[in-house]
């Protein structure tokens, strides 16, 4: 199968729109993985790629379109579920709070499918640190010193997470 555009296969353009992305040119990746997507709308690799392509594009609500399909082809997926949480999120400095909700839930669910999904657990953690939820942070940033043991910044934030809690008992 090719696009009427320029011939590529949807292998090529997969292939090389991946390439890209993992070259942190995620701009450029978004023109190959658009057109990957579009030839394979089920392609769940190519939607989680196209997904974070959009994310470092900050094209937040594209990534939610297409990850949102990816994860009703593949429930079981947690990289959908984690890229659909940080498309969710968007800019966290400037996330709402039904989109850090969201993220949550998509984050969770992404640790229901592995439980050792990386960084998951602390994204949670900063979410809830964002809104304030101490107990909640310092929560899942124990979850994630679980998950590695190595997370120095998991570490750091949940030591000033207990200290707060300290300070407002």
């Amino acid at each position: 199968m090719t696009d009427d555009n320029d011939g590529r296969t949807f292998d090529e353009q997969y292939a090389q729109g991946t390439q890209l992305l993992h070259s942190n040119e995620a701009k450029q990746a978004v023109k190959l993985l658009e057109k990957a997507h579009k030839l394979r709308p089920d392609h769940v690799d190519a939607a989680i790629n196209l997904g974070g392509a959009y994310i470092l594009s900050g094209r937040f609500k594209s990534a939610v379109e297409v990850l949102e399909v990816a994860v009703g082809v593949d429930s079981k997926n947690p990289i959908a579920w984690t890229n659909l949480g940080a498309a969710y999120l968007g800019n966290p400095a400037l996330a709402r709070d039904d989109e850090q909700l969201n993220a949550v839930a998509a984050f969770k669910r992404a640790l229901e499918v592995r439980p050792e999904s990386p960084s998951v657990a602390y994204n949670i953690g900063l979410i809830y640190r964002d809104r304030k939820e101490w107990k909640e942070a310092e929560y899942w940033f124990r979850e994630a010193i679980k998950t590695n043991p190595n997370d120095r910044d998991a570490r750091s934030l949940l030591e000033k997470m207990i200290a707060i809690r300290l300070e407002s008992e």
